[in-house]
């Protein structure tokens, strides 16, 4: 089971929408930004998704300092190609940060992307 944890500003919005496309094998949990770094750090999730206004700073404050810029990767305010997601998987991106006027096309994006790995 893959565990994607959700932080910021619309970390609800983001759980409800992954949840609602019924995908198997992912859970997802609303989360603050400190408790989800140290799950991730421990190997008790395996994604993050955070959300703030811009998607470019808040979303992934704590997180790129605790689990580090390689793991890190923020769309701001673009909206990323299946491709380019997936590209980022590859490289072992697992924490993304987006803007949450993005969520209803990001998330989808995301949640669908993760299942597919496995």
């Amino acid at each position: 089971m893959t565990k994607i944890l959700t932080g910021g500003v619309g970390k609800t919005e983001v759980a409800k929408t992954v949840s609602d496309l019924g995908l198997d094998g992912i859970t997802i949990t609303a989360s603050s930004d400190m408790d989800a770094a140290m799950k991730l750090r421990a190997g008790q999730a395996d994604y993050y998704l955070g959300t703030c206004h811009t998607g470019a700073g808040a979303s992934l404050g704590v997180l790129l300092g605790l689990v580090g810029a390689a793991k890190c990767h923020t769309f701001g305010r673009s909206v990323p190609t299946e491709e380019q997601i997936n590209a980022l998987l590859a490289e072992g991106k697992t924490v993304f940060g987006f803007a949450i006027d993005q969520i209803d096309v990001i998330a989808p994006l995301m949640a669908r992307a993760i299942a597919a790995r496995g």
